[in-house]
């Protein structure tokens, strides 16, 4: 971007930038130049704290990224954005209140359904709709809050530029399509990558798990026959939400199920959200950790793969027909990755990683609902 009024000596340019360039790594020559990028073969590195290097370079005006190719270490420079940029926040609190209301509002028919249930079969709960649906939004608000605001401390911990979260109002069974953040500037790192990706969904984990377990205990358990008397919709059960269970109520009766509470459902969409979140796909939160595992070709292979057993799952519930739809255009897009893709991960990250994929498989619900047992 060219701003009127200023004049830039471009080859004095060049030589401040390779200068500040020389503290941090041994270049060899100019390969090549792009427009106002430069690419420098790297033959040795100085600095080992890629975000360090690209914080000083940043005062310069400019990003950096770390690059292999063959047998080669590549260095690009580029010029920096500007991200610092205002967010309005009155659309933010606007937009979490609307959030409040869609939220209540769905817990409000979902409790009624459930105050209904036990009146017709005349069990003991909590009968108040106002209150279970006040208990519902809560619940998914603050599982979904939580969830972005673990993505926001990695990304200010990083030095990525972030949002603060946005809620989605939306009618639907939860009344919301969930909460975003938007990252403003690149990922600096692999190991930046893990945990802006894996910070996201365990804590939002860590407060699905206990709202689970309220819920569970305000639930009540009736002989499935019960359950039979009426149109019923059975939730999925992942292993996590079935330890869970076994946890809050024991080994159930034989031939019994379960009337979840409005709370104990709001836990189980949250355990529902993480699966879906750490899908190894695109830029989901699941696909920035198995981007920094994968260079970008294998990575967008796995992608379309995903999304198109995605599809196939749509024949068990309709519902993976539009989340196979979105994968496949995410995968168009890509995942850029890190920064710097030369510097390995970190032992822990790697423990990290391998953490994430098994809370992946232990919230996996293949059929989330049904309409019969």
């Amino acid at each position: 971007m060219i701003l009127v009024g200023y004049e830039i000596d471009v080859e004095e340019e060049e030589h401040g930038v390779e200068e500040a360039l020389r503290k941090f790594y041994e270049l060899g020559s100019l390969l090549e130049r792009r427009g106002e990028v430069y690419v420098y073969e790297v033959l040795g590195i100085i600095e080992k704290d890629f975000e360090k290097v690209l914080k000083e370079m940043e005062k310069l005006g400019y990003w950096v990224a770390l690059k292999r190719s063959k047998d080669k270490t590549l260095l690009y420079v580029f010029p920096a954005k500007n991200v610092e940029s205002r967010e309005n926040p009155l659309i933010g609190i606007i937009l979490f209140v609307l959030t409040l209301f869609s939220t209540f509002f769905a817990g409000y028919i979902l409790s009624s359904l459930y105050v209904a249930t036990l009146n017709e079969l005349n069990l003991p709960g909590i009968k108040n709709v106002y209150l279970n649906a006040l208990a519902f939004s809560l619940g998914i608000i603050s599982i979904l809050g939580t969830h972005e605001m673990g993505h926001k401390i990695a990304a200010t911990l990083h030095n990525v530029k972030s949002t603060f979260p946005y809620f989605i109002p939306f009618p639907s069974f939860i009344g919301t399509l969930g909460a975003v953040i938007r990252v403003k500037s690149p990922i600096p790192t692999r190991n930046a990558a893990v945990d802006l990706g894996a910070s996201g969904p365990i804590a939002g984990l860590l407060v699905a798990i206990p709202v689970t377990i309220i819920g569970l205990k305000l639930s009540v358990i009736v002989p499935v026959d019960y359950l039979k008397q009426g149109e019923t919709i059975y939730f999925g059960t992942s292993i996590l939400f079935y330890a869970l269970t076994k946890f809050v109520l024991g080994n159930l009766p034989q031939g019994s199920g379960i009337i979840l509470h409005p709370l104990a459902v709001a836990g189980w969409v949250g355990i529902l959200v993480t699966f879906l979140n750490l899908i190894p796909a695109a830029q989901l939160d699941g696909g920035h950790i198995a981007r920094a595992l994968m260079p970008e070709r294998a990575h967008r292979i796995l992608t379309y793969a995903l999304g198109f057993i995605t599809l196939g799952l749509s024949y068990f519930w309709p519902g993976w027909l539009l989340w196979g739809i979105l994968i496949l255009l995410m995968g168009r897009i890509g995942n850029p990755g890190a920064l710097d893709e030369v510097t390995p991960l970190t032992p822990g990250r790697k423990a990290l990683a391998i953490l994430i994929w098994i809370i992946f498989a232990i919230s996996a619900v293949p059929v989330p609902f049904s309409q019969r047992l």
